[in-house]
């Protein structure tokens, strides 16, 4: 218990550290936060690029007004973005901790296959959460930071709301792009074959459209598309993957 309990302070002094960095360096951390309500945000600048195919993403003359409601509502949220910040900075290191606290009780096989596990499902969880940023969530967000009812009625989005909706979202694709990796293990206990995800591929289709258009409801096609491809990829690497 010794050594757990020094991996665990190892850890909590790491994300502490980062933590304090991130929250000194406010302009920067949010400079990437605030970024994708920005009409210059890259995803914006590539939709643009491919307006003929873009549906209502294409205009370029939005603006979303980020309002604050509480009097230490920005200190509290600079605190859990800094906090955020340091959890994603210090996971390498947590990682590698926990991993030397627990490899000593691990046969040579069982080391290289809690390596491969754990390694691909944390590459795929950051990809995950980067596919959000860069795409998932900036495409939610231009389409109902700026839907109407009615042109009476206007938007003023609290800075709560739109960092709570980002991680909510960040969150879960970082869970959804772990499909491959649990995929992988369920085939190794024996609960799923390659045919099997192959016999239900349709059903998945199914599943995968109403999921994407959860995530993203905007009303064309292409950006539909474009959150239920890397979706669909995701399922044919499992397959692949089992095989």
């Amino acid at each position: 218990m010794s050594e757990l309990r020094r991996a665990i302070v190892k850890i909590v002094a790491a994300t502490l550290l980062f933590a304090v960095v991130a929250f000194i360096l406010k302009d920067a951390l949010f400079a990437v936060i605030l970024a994708p309500k920005s009409p210059d945000f890259v995803t914006y600048r590539w939709l643009y690029a491919a307006s003929g195919l873009v549906g209502e993403v294409g205009s370029t003359d939005f603006s979303v007004q980020l309002i604050n409601t509480g009097l230490a509502e920005q200190f509290i949220i600079h605190m859990k973005a800094a906090l955020c910040a340091g959890l994603i900075c210090a996971s390498p290191y947590a990682l590698y901790q926990l991993f030397r606290f627990v490899s000593p009780a691990l046969y040579a096989d069982e080391r290289r296959y809690a390596v491969r596990v754990v390694g691909c499902g944390y590459a795929m969880f950051l990809l995950g959460v980067l596919v959000s940023y860069f795409l998932i969530f900036p495409l939610t967000f231009r389409f109902l930071g700026t839907y109407q009812v009615s042109a009476d009625v206007e938007n003023m989005i609290t800075l709560r709301s739109y960092i709570s909706t980002l991680m909510v979202m960040s969150l879960a694709m970082g869970l959804v792009f772990e499909i491959p990796v649990l995929a992988w293990l369920f085939s190794k206990l024996g609960f799923i074959s390659a045919d099997f995800m192959r016999r239900y591929r349709r059903h998945a289709i199914v599943v995968i459209l109403i999921v994407a258009a959860v995530i993203t409801p905007t009303a064309d096609i292409f950006t539909l598309s474009i959150v239920a491809l890397p979706m669909w990829l995701l399922y044919e690497l499992s397959v692949w993957l089992i095989k």
